[in-house]
């Protein structure tokens, strides 16, 4: 199967040099944090002119492998909620992106939660724009797609543990992408507290302080469930610093401050 891209030309540039030379832009290296390798990561995924610096800023510090689990959100209720594509490739302009069939179906064979279903994959961006980052910064890499929609705390550590398992049973480095933004909609001021909630227990690696902090607080971050299946992760597989590389919101870049979008940008190591 060939997944065509849903928002090229509008959440990011359809042309290939443009594209590329924004990627670049937004992840240029700092000699101050040469790219090291990390256990996960945690990106927005608006458009570009919003958060792609965001999403610069933490996969330059990333010594990028060739096999990722990205973890990304079902923005809309179609198709199965834990949903996974094991074989085939993503289109994008600067080409074409290889699902890793291999870490794909061992990752299914671990959690019976995944579906395979291309409808839930077919018009979502969360996982879509990270690619032609990591097209630009780790040409030859292999994926998994996986989108969550919202289902109940256990599941979500269901996956999060069938991740770990295929992690730490992998003969080769893999990193687990994961794919939010922050509160949605509310004022500047609002949305920096209801952000900084949702990043403590983030850096504390707490998944439950997270799903309960955002269901309870009203804190609308989208990729709760993924951020959730990774932090469980992250905890089995023995990762002990978490680090707030960047922290943003729409506003700064639209001049609307009475209704913005937060985005965090996070390493785990």
């Amino acid at each position: 199967m060939l997944r065509l891209p849903a928002v090229a030309g509008r959440f990011y540039p359809s042309n290939s040099k443009e594209l590329t030379a924004l990627v670049r832009e937004y992840s240029r290296s700092d000699p101050r944090h040469p790219p090291a390798s990390v256990k996960a990561c945690l990106v927005p995924h608006a458009g570009y002119v919003y958060s792609g610096h965001v999403a610069g800023a933490v996969l330059a510090r990333i010594a990028l492998p060739e096999k990722i689990i990205v973890l990304g959100v079902r923005h809309y209720p179609r198709g199965e909620p834990v949903a996974i594509l094991s074989s085939g490739a993503w289109r994008t302009p600067l080409g074409d992106v290889p699902i890793d069939e291999v870490l794909a179906k061992e990752l299914c064979r671990a959690c019976p939660l995944l579906r395979e279903d291309s409808v839930a994959h077919s018009a979502e961006h969360s996982l879509e724009v990270q690619l032609p980052f990591l097209q630009v910064l780790a040409p030859g890499f292999s994926f998994v797609p996986v989108a969550l929609g919202t289902v109940q705390f256990e599941s979500l550590v269901s996956v999060g543990e069938a991740v770990a398992r295929v992690v730490e049973n992998s003969k080769e480095s893999v990193l687990v992408l994961t794919s939010s933004d922050l509160n949605h909609y509310e004022d500047e001021k609002t949305t920096r507290v209801k952000d900084q909630r949702a990043i403590d227990r983030l850096l504390a690696f707490d998944p439950r302080g997270l799903y309960d902090t955002c269901r309870n607080e009203e804190i609308s971050m989208c990729g709760l469930g993924p951020a959730v299946s990774m932090l469980t992760a992250m905890n089995i597989l023995g990762a002990k610093k978490s680090e707030l590389v960047k922290h943003a919101t729409s506003g700064e870049v639209s001049g609307d401050y009475e209704q913005v979008v937060g985005y965090a940008g996070m390493i785990f190591s």
